[in-house]
C-alpha cells in the first residue's frame, strides 16, 4: 500500500496484501504465506508471537515504506534472505546480502559434523599446551566460523576468504557477535594463502563450504541470478577448489586434526579418492538430514 498515511492501515492488511500479490505474481520459489510473514515481521519489528499480538496495530509511515520496498524486491525475484537482509543459521541471526551465499540447512549439518571432529581433537591440543585452532576456509558470511566460536568457547578460529566484499559481510556479523568475536580472526586471501605460515601443523579442524557446482550445471534462477558466482562454481566438474583444499590440508593439520569439506552428493567417491591420495586417513562421507552425501571427513595420518 504505497504511500499509505500513517495510522490508516494495519499490519494485518499489509500481510494480506503481500500474500495476494506474491500469490499472483511472485517468483517461482516464493511461498506467499512465509514470505509475507517474514516481510511484515521485518517491517514492523514484531517477531514470532509478538506479530500475532501486533497485527491489528496501525503501521507507521516508515514501516509501510520499508514494507513496500521489500515486497517489490521480492516480486522481482530477489531471494527472501537478501530482501530481509538477515537469515538464521543455527543459533545466529546473520546479516546477508548478494556479496555472500545464503546460509543453508545443509551447511548447518556440516557444522554438526565439524564440531564432533573438533571435540575429538581438543584433548590432544590441550595436552600439548595449545589453544585448539579451527580454520574456516572461504568463510563468506562467517556462518561456520562464528557458529564454531559461539558453540565451542575454548577455541581460536581463523576465517579466510578471497573476496574482500564477503569479508565485509563477515565483519558486520562479527561486530554483533559479542564476547566470542575476540577469538575470531578474519583474513583475506585464496584458501591457505590467507593463513600465517606458523599455523602449519597446528590446526585441529579445517572446515570449508567451498564452491562445488560444475560450470555447466543448471541452477534455479533464484540462485543463478542472485548469488555470487565465485562462491558457487568450481570448474568443469565442480571439484577444482575441493582438490586444492584436500591436497594441502595435511601440511596444516595437527597430529590429531580433521578436515571437513562440504560437497555435492555426486562428488563423494572422487572426494574419498582425493583424501586417500593426499595421505589423509579414516576418510568417510557424512550425510545431511535428507540422507544425502554432504561432507568429506578425513584425518591427518
Amino acid at each position: 500500500m504505497a504511500g499509505a498515511p500513517e495510522g490508516t492501515v494495519s499490519w494485518r492488511q499489509l500481510r494480506a496484501e503481500a500474500r495476494r500479490r506474491l500469490a499472483d505474481a511472485g517468483p517461482a520459489d516464493s511461498d506467499p504465506v512465509l514470505d509475507a510473514r517474514c516481510i511484515v515481521e521485518r517491517a514492523s519489528g514484531f517477531e514470532g508471537a509478538e506479530l500475532v499480538l501486533g497485527l491489528d496495530e496501525p503501521a507507521t509511515e516508515r514501516g509501510v515504506h520499508f514494507f513496500d520496498l521489500m515486497l517489490e524486491r521480492r516480486l522481482r525475484g530477489e531471494p527472501l534472505q537478501y530482501v530481509l537482509g538477515r537469515w538464521g543459521f543455527r543459533t545466529l541471526d546473520l546479516f546477508v546480502d548478494a556479496r555472500v551465499l545464503i546460509p543453508r540447512p545443509e551447511t548447518e549439518t556440516v557444522v554438526d559434523v565439524a564440531l564432533a571432529e573438533l571435540d575429538r581433537s581438543i584433548p590432544a591440543a590441550r595436552h600439548e599446551g595449545r589453544t585448539p585452532c579451527v580454520v574456516d576456509l572461504g568463510t563468506g558470511s562467517g556462518a561456520i566460523a562464528l557458529s564454531v566460536a559461539v558453540e565451542r568457547r575454548t577455541v581460536e578460529v581463523w576465517a579466510t576468504d578471497a573476496s574482500s566484499e564477503a569479508l565485509e559481510v563477515a565483519r558486520a556479523n562479527l561486530a554483533g557477535l559479542g564476547a566470542a568475536a575476540a577469538r575470531i580472526r578474519l583474513t583475506e586471501g585464496s584458501w591457505f594463502e590467507a593463513l600465517p605460515t606458523d599455523l602449519a601443523g597446528t590446526v585441529d579442524l579445517l572446515v570449508s563450504n567451498p564452491p562445488y557446482v560444475a560450470d555447466g550445471d543448471e541452477l534455479p534462477a533464484v540462485v543463478r541470478d542472485w548469488e555470487p558466482a565465485g562462491a558457487l562454481f568450481a570448474g568443469s566438474d565442480g571439484l577444482d577448489d575441493i582438490r586444492h583444499i584436500v591436497a594441502d590440508a595435511p601440511r596444516w593439520l595437527a597430529a590429531e586434526g580433521s578436515l571437513v569439506v562440504e560437497l555435492a552428493p555426486d562428488q563423494a567417491d572422487v572426494a574419498l579418492a582425493l583424501a586417500s591420495a593426499a595421505g589423509l586417513v579414516e576418510a568417510r562421507i557424512a550425510v545431511d538430514l535428507a540422507g544425502r552425501a554432504r561432507a568429506l571427513v578425513a584425518r591427518r595420518s
